[in-house]
């Protein structure tokens, strides 16, 4: 699936839908992280097969990037794009056998395992009245999650694989600390029945005075999965962020 042919011409609909009365303003967003797991546990299937940690195999870091495009229109209504890629290799044993998709994997035995989670969303938020110095905007994002597990030992290979739709709630706020620096959260998420999904992060910014670009460090953290008879995973990942933003 070629996500990059949806989300293109998605944001080009919305964009077209709203008249323009005052000049608009387009943003893009690049995040370097060095990634951390504290927990990445997987049973597939969710009932019949071994609980077992990835995380357990290799904590990181890991290297990753996150790539945003913005466009804010009549001041308050703000579309913007997310590319997430996040897929990792790692190495390790099981201390323990585990039924993986059917198959059994040996304890202490070389393994390879896959992780891959990607995410490619789009999200609509409204941008409030200030409120003091806090400026604040709320929304929804349509996420679409492209994930792989894939276990390997020798010749024997399984993976289990999912794409698709999540829905999520959007919230952002800012604060100007001074005439350059900026504190800035941002959040998708949201909690039902079949799992959760959380992705939050917060940001000091620099403006550079150059080109209307700034600089940005923080912290990201995404959490959630799934629990049902066809697959158990739940992942606590963690971001140590470095970013540049732009704005034109």
């Amino acid at each position: 699936m070629n996500i990059l042919k949806i989300i293109t011409p998605a944001i080009l609909l919305l964009a077209m839908s709203f008249p323009i009365d005052s000049p608009a303003k387009t943003v893009v967003s690049l995040e370097g992280s060095a990634i951390w797991q504290t927990r990445n546990d997987q049973r597939v299937p969710g009932k019949g097969g071994t609980e077992f940690s990835l995380s357990d195999f290799d904590k990181g870091p890991f290297p990753g990037v996150r790539l945003y495009v913005g466009h804010t229109f009549n001041e308050r209504h703000e579309i913007r794009a997310l590319y997430a890629p996040l897929e990792v290799e790692i190495d390790g044993k099981f201390d323990q056998a585990v039924i993986f998709r059917g198959s059994t994997f040996a304890a202490n035995t070389d393994t390879k395992a896959l992780y891959k989670f990607n995410s490619y969303r789009i999200t609509y938020a409204y941008h409030l009245e200030p409120k003091g110095e806090w400026n604040m905007a709320w929304g929804f994002t349509g996420k679409i999650r492209d994930a792989e597990v894939r276990l390997t030992q020798g010749a024997l290979r399984e993976s289990k694989s999912n794409v698709g739709f999540v829905p999520l709630l959007h919230f952002q706020a800012n604060r100007a600390l001074s005439e350059n620096w900026l504190f800035r959260f941002d959040f998708d998420g949201l909690a039902a029945p079949q799992g959760r999904a959380f992705d939050l992060a917060f940001f000091l910014e620099r403006s550079l005075e150059w080109n209307n670009l700034s600089a940005f460090g923080g912290y990201r953290t995404l959490e959630g999965g799934a629990d049902n008879d066809e697959v158990f995973n739940f992942a606590w990942i963690h971001y140590a962020v470095l970013g540049l933003r732009g704005e034109f």
